[in-house]
């Protein structure tokens, strides 16, 4: 009998793939599930962006195969966008590497990084690719603990008590999906000295520092010598709304991107043109009264329905979290966060993340979207306050 790779035994159907099987299943059934469990940013790209992409595609010269390193147009406006946000002097020929998205950048790097049976440390709570792919490539997976008392950052102590000997990446996510917790200088000064004392490479995931978040926006490679012995991951998915579109890119030291492109130049081809100038023309061209409008002021509105849900469903939760999700821990009186998650669903019809797909330490917690109108999440909070609480 035929039987699949034993890779495909060490991971589980993504829960949203899986989910969202049941929730169409029930919105075919008439049942109008309001969903606020993912975070694909419902507002469009800007216009300017959109117009771009259409004046490419109307070329029938612009339709071929392109490049793995992507356009030069792409790579000098992702380089901009380094030095304009973060103040970081990136090498557009060689220090970036676009991407599709930041999730086959994680299969990238770990292709790149880790022989089979070397280890990878991987947060928990965490973004559940970094565990996926890191199994499914035949590396080991070594979790350390993100904790609500430590405001959700490295406890670096405990890495030192580890056994680092066979680790050669850590993942990083800040500001962090899921918890919010906010990027902070000091433990992105502390991660660089980590990695280059035990010979570790630093990844952080950075998709989310334009989201809710008003004060200075960090970037790992603002600390001296981080590109020597770190990466990073950006997007345009949240902060340009355009998680369709599927571009991201990596940064990082001209000898990573070099391995990093061997692996990508043998995986895939490059992103159609016109979607590399219209990613271009976004970073180049929006202003920062589009920023605040579309990664602050309508999210701020989002958030303050948000809050009320989570108060409503028992929840409690910090302020201070920033990004396009509400992290809240649940009330003793639940077994854990999948018995509430269920209730909302089945009877609210309304769809929220449990937090313990993000790992163990999320067990207590859920995770609501920012990513639909008020008037959805007003309708969402009207249908949990009409049950028996």
């Amino acid at each position: 009998m035929i039987q699949p790779a034993n890779r495909v035994q060490e991971v589980q159907e993504y829960y949203f793939s899986r989910k969202l099987k049941e929730v169409a299943k029930m919105n075919a059934e008439g049942k109008d599930i309001i969903s606020l469990a993912i975070g694909s940013p419902d507002m469009p790209p800007s216009k300017q962006t959109v117009d771009k992409l259409c004046e490419v595609a109307s070329l029938s010269s612009e339709h071929g195969y392109q490049p793995t390193i992507g356009t030069s147009e792409l790579r000098t406006a992702m380089a901009g966008f380094y030095k304009r946000w973060y103040d970081v002097e990136i090498d557009a020929a060689t220090e970036v590497q676009p991407l599709i998205g930041s999730k086959e950048g994680i299969l990238h790097v770990t292709l790149a990084f880790v022989n089979p049976g070397e280890q990878v440390l991987v947060p928990n709570p965490g973004y559940p690719t970094y565990t996926a792919l890191s199994r499914l490539l035949g590396a080991e997976v070594v979790t350390y603990d993100l904790r609500e008392d430590k405001g959700w950052q490295p406890d670096f102590d405990a890495l030192e008590q580890m056994d680092l000997s066979r680790v050669r990446l850590m993942w990083t996510n800040y500001p962090n999906m899921p918890t919010g917790g906010n990027a902070c200088r000091e433990t992105y000064q502390r991660l660089v000295d980590f990695a280059r004392r035990h010979g570790i490479v630093v990844v952080n995931d950075n998709p989310y520092s334009f989201i809710l978040n008003e004060g200075d926006k960090l970037s790992l490679l603002q600390v001296p010598g981080a590109k020597d012995c770190c990466i990073e991951f950006n997007s345009l998915s949240k902060s340009y709304n355009m998680p369709g579109w599927r571009v991201g890119m990596c940064v990082t030291n001209p000898t990573f991107i070099s391995w990093i492109l061997k692996v990508k130049s043998n995986i895939d081809s490059g992103t159609f043109r016109g979607i590399q100038l219209a990613a271009a023309e976004a970073m180049n061209t929006n202003t920062d009264e589009w920023h605040q409008h579309y990664n602050i002021a309508v999210y701020r509105s989002r958030r303050v329905i948000a809050e009320e849900i989570m108060s409503l469903l028992g929840c409690t939760y910090d302020k201070a979290q920033v990004g396009m999700f509400l992290w809240g821990k649940i009330p003793e009186t639940y077994v854990d966060a999948e018995q509430l998650t269920e209730r909302v669903l089945h009877e609210a019809r309304v769809f929220i993340a449990p937090g313990f797909i993000f790992g163990s330490n999320g067990r207590r917690y859920v995770r609501l979207s920012l990513c639909a109108k008020d008037e959805q999440m007003k309708e969402a909070y009207d249908r949990i306050a009409s049950l028996d609480w």
